[in-house]
């Protein structure tokens, strides 16, 4: 299996999803997070399936859209369980999505690059919130670009859902 079923994972995270599906952590904010995250991959060199499956896991067990400082740890938790079901990684690969959903939300900027890629695309969200993200905050020199942080902006304040996800409308509902 060298492929992420994207569709499959959706389902599985939907049956277990606390929160309210188009919400500030919801699948919108997921569909930027990848879209930024793939966008920083390819200038950096990270691994394209870990920041995908970032992209997916991160906030997939949050219990609230507050403070909730073990939502990363469940994230990760979930990805594991589904490894070798709904995709495959190996373990160093699985070790670096791990320790980027565990520490999403640290304010960390030094790690491997695909962790760093990571942690920007999340960061780059932040206007969805009202936060400006900060370069100071961010671990790539093409997160921190000014362009880069506007352009990831604007999607943001336009609650855009880039196409890099299934139709979260066909997301199969319990």
């Amino acid at each position: 299996m060298d492929s992420i079923d994207q569709q499959a994972i959706l389902d599985r995270v939907f049956k277990q999803y606390q929160l309210h599906w188009c919400g500030i952590h919801g699948v919108e904010h997921w569909a930027r997070v990848m879209y930024n995250g793939l966008l920083i991959a390819d200038q950096i060199e990270a691994d394209r399936r870990v920041v995908t499956l970032f992209a997916l896991f991160h906030d997939s067990c949050r219990l609230n859209d507050g403070h909730d400082p073990q939502h990363g740890a469940r994230g990760a938790a979930l990805a594991l369980s589904l490894r070798g079901d709904l995709f495959e990684l190996e373990d160093p690969a699985m070790e670096l999505l791990h320790y980027a959903c565990c520490r999403h939300t640290d304010g960390l900027t030094e790690a491997d690059p695909t962790v760093q890629a990571c942690w920007d695309a999340d960061r780059l969200d932040l206007e969805r919130v009202g936060i400006t993200p900060q370069p100071r905050y961010l671990c790539t020199d093409i997160a921190k670009r000014p362009d880069v942080i506007d352009a990831a902006s604007r999607r943001a304040c336009a609650g855009e859902h880039p196409d890099c996800l299934p139709d979260r409308d066909r997301v199969n509902r319990p």
